[in-house]
């Protein structure tokens, strides 16, 4: 999620009957690198959301709306097996048989954030998720297979002048794939993480996180530089906090440089 949402849903804040709607607008800038002779590549993502939680709070009903940039994300990842670094008709007429990468995302903490408010856009802390994915192609059909996980600095301005320290989150997550041509494709996926046990000033709070998530996607071209990608999500929390979210997405891709 580019919002970070969990807090609204601690149980150390007294809040029930939560529900939200988050728009989000995100810029994203991806860069392809050629690292000692394998593939990579190098990401930007900037989101702006707006949305609106209400709920009860301490037995009383209560709403917020709130507008503004979100916690902003690097990734850098390279195939270290499988995908040498290669530009035009060569990309396009490499036929790959098994695919190995890692990779690092970094979350910044400088979205808005105010510690004497509940909900924030922004997290005011780090976050560190360094993955590994395999994938393997079969004619027309691909399947990948990514585990990562995530380390978070402590926010040391929670709201009522706390400390709150996660613990890590780990996570698997699988996708399924079909090319009909070139650019045109549809994907089914699930992912499944558990773990981000949270100390609010030392004390451990119920938070721990058990979420499934399910997806389908897929991207439509526009022309050899411009496309679309339509996906939905479905998610559900199944430990302490229970939560279910939905989540739209468009993106639209702009391919330049190179041949």
């Amino acid at each position: 999620s580019y919002v970070d949402s969990d807090i609204f849903a601690d149980p150390a804040l007294e809040i029930e009957d939560a529900e939200s709607q988050i728009h989000v607008t995100a810029f994203s800038y991806v860069r392809a690198l050629d690292i000692f002779g394998r593939s990579g590549r190098f990401d930007v993502l900037v989101p702006y959301a707006s949305g609106r939680w209400e709920g009860m709070l301490q037995g009383e009903t209560a709403s917020v709306r709130r507008r503004g940039f979100s916690d902003p994300k690097l990734r850098f990842a390279v195939n270290v097996l499988g995908s040498p670094a290669q530009t035009g008709e060569a990309f396009r007429a490499f036929k790959p048989s098994t695919i190995v990468g890692v990779g690092l995302d970094v979350t910044m903490p400088f979205g808005e954030y105010r510690d004497d408010k509940l909900i924030n856009l922004g997290s005011n802390r780090w976050v560190f998720r360094p993955q590994l994915g395999i994938v393997r192609f079969w004619d027309k059909w691909s399947a990948e297979l990514t585990t990562s996980a995530f380390f978070y600095t402590t926010n040391d301005d929670f709201f009522g002048d706390v400390e709150r320290e996660p613990d890590p989150l780990y996570a698997v997550q699988g996708h399924l794939s079909y090319t009909f041509r070139p650019g045109l494709w549809a994907s089914l996926s699930s992912a499944y993480g558990s773990g981000a046990q949270s100390e609010i000033d030392g004390v451990e709070v119920g938070d721990r996180k058990g979420n499934w998530l399910w997806a389908a996607s897929v991207g439509i071209p526009i022309d050899r530089r411009n496309g679309l990608k339509i996906a939905y999500l479905r998610g559900q929390t199944t430990r302490d906090t229970g939560r279910d979210w939905n989540q739209l997405i468009l993106a639209y891709s702009v391919l330049w440089g190179g041949n």
